[in-house]
C-alpha cells in the first residue's frame, strides 16, 4: 500500500513539473504541441496585417496558449486571462505600458489577475514579446 501511494505522489509530482516547464527542453516540446492545435483554432490563419500575423506566428510557436485564449468567448476553462480581457485592462496608448507588460511575460508573476503564478518566460526575445503584447492590445473592444 504505501508503494502505491508513494508512485502516485511522485506520478503527481511529475505531472505538476511538466505542466509547469521543467526545462527548456521540455519546453520546445511543448511549444510544438501547442503550436498545432489552439491558436489557429482561435485566431485566423492571418489577417492580412504584417505585424498581426508576426505575433499571431510567436504566439503559435511559443507555449502561452497553454494558459491563454484569444478571446473570452471562445469557452473552456482557461489558466491566465483571455487576451482580449488583457487588452480590456490596459490602455495600448501607453508605450510604457507595452513595456511594462513586455518585462511581466519574461518575468513572470502573480497577483494582477489572481493567484495563479505566470511562468516567466526568460528565453523569449523582449523584441518578439512586444510583437505579442503590441497585438494583444490590439483587440481592446
Amino acid at each position: 500500500m504505501k508503494f502505491s501511494r508513494i508512485s502516485i505522489v511522485i506520478l503527481s509530482s511529475a505531472v505538476v513539473f511538466a505542466a509547469c516547464g521543467g526545462g527548456s527542453e521540455k519546453n520546445a516540446s511543448a511549444k510544438d504541441t501547442t503550436a498545432n492545435t489552439t491558436p489557429t483554432a482561435s485566431a485566423p490563419a492571418t489577417t492580412g496585417n504584417a505585424s498581426d500575423d508576426k505575433a499571431i506566428e510567436l504566439i503559435a510557436g511559443s507555449d502561452c496558449t497553454t494558459c491563454h485564449r484569444l478571446h473570452q468567448a471562445d469557452g473552456g476553462a482557461s489558466i491566465g486571462p483571455a487576451y482580449d480581457q488583457v487588452a480590456a485592462k490596459y490602455s495600448p496608448a501607453a508605450d510604457s505600458t507595452v513595456d511594462r507588460l513586455v518585462k511581466k511575460v519574461i518575468s513572470g508573476g502573480s497577483g494582477i489577475w489572481g493567484t495563479t503564478p505566470m511562468t516567466p518566460h526568460p528565453q523569449m526575445k523582449p523584441d518578439d514579446v512586444k510583437t505579442i503584447v503590441t497585438f494583444i492590445l490590439t483587440l481592446k473592444k
